[in-house]
């Protein structure tokens, strides 16, 4: 029997799907594929971490059921980690909540909340997550600039002018997947005054904010007096600890969304293993220079991404967080559009990326660069992209020379 399913329907093709058909295929007839493609962390999870798994998974107590909404130990730990990282005071039993990511958090939470038709205030280009939670959940979407600044307000007070109904909520990501953008404390501030003003929800995912490498730490909505009132934080685990497959991430601030997003999880999953909410617990009260290696290996990755591709001839700004970089398509190309470039770059250089496109409409003409392959495999893959860049050249000279004389 077949049949549409109403909120299949509402799903685009994964546009990541072709480039990664196409990988698979180039990597199984043999290709050498540097995979910039995927954020997936490649460094293990910290010993110590991996070590106190290793302890609970022994007691046979830990086998039963978990906690939904998290052990109490582990709320506590992410609010102290707010104390010391922001300056911020939650309260573990009504303003914290673990989730199985901040994707399923923010995805859950979208359940709880959306009504049909309501209408979700989301930046384009963004972490897809951010847009289809809302519309797997019969949202309507509006996109807004993804770019920090007083444009960004003029646009939401326009979205917001021209919807009905009015919007819900507004989604923000600093530092932003796929971009790298980072905002102010100043930016927050303007936004929670205006979220306020207007009766609209925040929130705020910042998953990605140890990951930053200018020097200045990037803040968190919640330092900002009365954000609570509006506004719930989406956060995780798997890039500050190298801990992707673990699947921890938190929900913190408003007590009225904390609530329905504890309420809804309780009817759709247990909660992570216990033993694994021990370790994250473990990891949160524990040694922190774990993380600055983490973030001293990717801005090693970076720099030398930058660095190395700059003299391969692809001028790729310099991210300020976050494990991507954000790099626009080479001029020559552009015409192609993020998603055939990308799949140009697999065929001829061996080098996979995620196109711009797939993160929205107003991504197309950038690709997105994880920084998930050493410092060597950039090189090569630097070696890889000038050899490319060097052929396709003489071809559209060509290709040019040719048209040329035709419309002699």
């Amino acid at each position: 029997m077949e049949q549409q399913f109403h909120r299949i329907k509402r799903l685009p093709p994964y546009v990541f799907n072709e480039v990664n058909d196409m990988k698979a295929k180039a990597r199984a007839a043999g290709e050498d594929i540097i995979d910039f493609g995927m954020g997936n962390p490649d460094q293990p999870t910290p010993p110590h971490i991996v070590a106190k798994l290793v302890e609970t998974v022994a007691d046979p107590r830990s086998h039963r059921y978990s906690a939904s909404r998290g052990i109490t130990g582990l709320r506590k730990a992410l609010a102290g980690y707010y104390q010391r990282r922001f300056n911020v005071s939650l309260d573990p039993n009504s303003e914290v909540i673990a989730t199985l990511g901040s994707k399923e958090g923010l995805a859950n939470l979208a359940s709880a909340i959306t009504s049909p038709g309501d209408v979700i205030l989301v930046p384009n280009p963004s972490y897809p997550i951010h847009q289809f939670g809302f519309i797997i959940a019969d949202g309507a979407v509006r996109n807004v600039p993804v770019v920090p600044d007083q444009d960004f307000f003029k646009a939401v007070e326009s979205a917001i002018m021209h919807s009905v109904p009015k919007p819900k909520a507004l989604v923000l990501n600093y530092p932003t997947n796929p971009t790298g953008y980072t905002c102010s404390l100043e930016f927050y501030e303007q936004a929670v005054d205006f979220c306020r003003h207007h009766e609209i929800w925040i929130l705020s995912d910042i998953a990605y904010s140890e990951l930053y490498f200018d020097g200045v730490p990037p803040p968190s909505i919640l330092q900002v007096p009365r954000a609570k009132e509006i506004a719930v934080e989406f956060s995780s685990m798997s890039k500050t600890y190298s801990m992707p497959g673990w699947r921890i991430g938190f929900a913190a601030g408003n007590k009225h969304l904390i609530s329905a997003l504890t309420r809804i999880k309780s009817y759709l999953d247990y909660g992570a293993f216990t033993p694994i909410q021990v370790a994250a617990t473990a990891a949160l009260n524990g040694p922190q220079d774990c993380v600055d290696e983490i973030r001293a290996l990717y801005k090693g990755r970076r720099d030398t991404l930058i660095d190395s591709m700059a003299q391969a001839g692809w001028d790729i700004p310099a991210p300020p967080a976050t494990m991507f970089a954000w790099a626009p398509v080479p001029p020559a190309f552009r015409h192609l559009g993020s998603n055939e470039f990308a799949k140009l770059l697999l065929t001829e250089a061996q080098v996979a990326v995620s196109p711009g496109v797939a993160f929205g409409e107003h991504g197309d003409g950038f690709v997105r660069i994880g920084l998930v392959e050493n410092r060597q495999r950039i090189r090569q893959a630097a070696r890889n992209l000038k050899a490319f860049l060097t052929r396709y050249d003489k071809v559209l000279e060509e290709s040019e020379r040719r048209r040329a004389v035709a419309g002699e």
